[in-house]
């Protein structure tokens, strides 16, 4: 007996609600940010590993432990992407059009992270992505943070998501934050974790991004940000939260967010819930003024976000928001002799943009028995004595009633 195979562990198929879950949070998405003027891009969904090496940061997670890379049959290192913004930094660049900012794109598609599996995020999951390239004024950071709270509303989701905003300052800020979180973790290095201790001696920052219990409780006592911010860091934080203030969008200061990828600069947000249990970042990001020059390009201010596509998916599932399947109009010849009609007239409600669906086989009872159990808005019932006379037997199977239409007025009396 052959083994029955099952999706690789981390993976899933997007199947019936699970599915149109989905097609909705991106559906919706690519309407909004439409609206606020984002393009849509595709890139590949793998890359040259420096990519994500020069992009992510050698000391983020991502790099150092999630990333899916291997020697191609050329030789190449290839990696799938962990996420989208180091890609789209690279087409900027690799496409010319570094001289074209402003631009304003908007992108969807699969990512690929080994961790261990969980709900919400499994190692090939899905995103939405979100981004300014070229823009250094702090009113970009909260035009993409108010889109991102927009395409939230339009879903049905918000309500129980809160935006939690941070700022890393510039470098002469990060600097002098560096130096006192160096000399605050040093004071306790034999209690971080092994990660944390490697951390300190690279980016002590991303400390505070620990997970670990132990280093929680030395990270409730590091000092902020905020008394080490240059003056004009300090002006940044200060537009972008009257800005914020100016969409109407609600947010809450919390400046233990660094974000997991070393690329970020000046603003850092998550919008959080806590309707998913452990996994409560739904969409989170910044901004990040260094990659495009990573990548070869020159210096170009950028700011975006990225959001878990079966995160929003799960919060719509929470909110009974999954959307109902499509209810079709059901054809049904009475026997072989009406199929040629039948058929005629399935493809006319088609074109007319009518769900239709026809069986390939069956008699009335069956027939009908799957039109009910598909729960079919309409049956269009032909037999020899409706074929005679050009009509169809038009079935309401909602309302339980019948009347006789001429077939040319099937579309025009189903879309009334």
């Amino acid at each position: 007996m052959a083994t029955k195979l099952q999706p690789v562990r981390g993976t899933h198929d997007l199947i019936g609600e699970g599915f149109r879950r989905h097609h909705r949070v991106v559906k919706t998405a690519r309407r909004i940010s439409a609206l606020w003027g984002f393009e849509e891009w595709a890139t590949p969904v793998f890359e040259d590993t420096r990519v994500f090496n020069r992009g992510l940061g050698e000391t983020s997670d991502v790099v150092s432990k999630e990333m899916y890379s291997f020697d191609d049959r050329g030789g190449e290192n290839i990696t799938l992407r962990p996420e989208m913004t180091a890609g789209i930094c690279r087409a900027l660049v690799s496409n010319g059009l570094a001289q074209s900012v402003p631009l304003k794109v908007f992108a969807a598609g699969p990512v690929f992270r080994y961790e261990r599996p969980q709900a919400g995020r499994q190692r090939q999951f899905h995103q939405i992505d979100l981004e300014i390239l070229g823009s250094a004024e702090p009113l970009a950071d909260a035009e993409v943070i108010a889109c991102g709270w927009h395409i939230q509303r339009e879903l049905g989701i918000s309500e129980g998501v809160t935006l939690e905003v941070n700022t890393l300052g510039d470098t002469p800020s990060r600097d002098a934050y560096r130096a006192a979180l160096i000399a605050h973790f040093t004071a306790h290095r034999e209690a971080l974790s092994e990660d944390s201790q490697r951390r300190l001696d690279k980016n002590p920052l991303r400390i505070i991004d620990s997970k670990d219990a132990k280093d929680r409780a030395l990270v409730a006592g590091a000092p902020t940000i905020e008394p080490f911010l240059t003056d004009e860091a300090r002006a940044h934080w200060d537009a972008l939260r009257r800005h914020l203030d100016s969409f109407g969008v609600p947010f809450r200061e919390n400046p233990r967010i660094v974000r997991g990828l070393d690329y970020y600069s000046h603003t850092a947000f998550e919008f959080v819930t806590d309707r998913l249990g452990a996994q409560g970042t739904v969409m989170g990001g910044g901004r990040y003024n260094g990659l495009v020059e990573e990548m070869g390009g020159p210096p170009t201010p950028s700011v975006g976000w990225g959001a878990g596509i079966e995160r929003l998916a799960m919060l719509l599932e929470a909110g009974g928001l999954t959307p109902a399947a499509p209810r079709l109009v059901h054809v049904i010849p009475v026997s072989p002799a009406e199929e040629a009609l039948a058929l005629r007239a399935a493809g006319a409600l088609r074109e007319a943009g009518i769900g239709t669906e026809m069986g390939h086989k069956g008699n009335l009872k069956r027939r009908m028995e799957r039109a009910n159990k598909a729960k079919a808005r309409a049956a269009v019932i032909i037999g020899e004595s409706e074929a005679a006379r050009g009509v169809a037997m038009l079935r309401d199977l909602d309302a339980g009633t019948q009347e006789e239409v001429t077939i040319p007025d099937l579309p025009a009396r189903l879309r009334a």
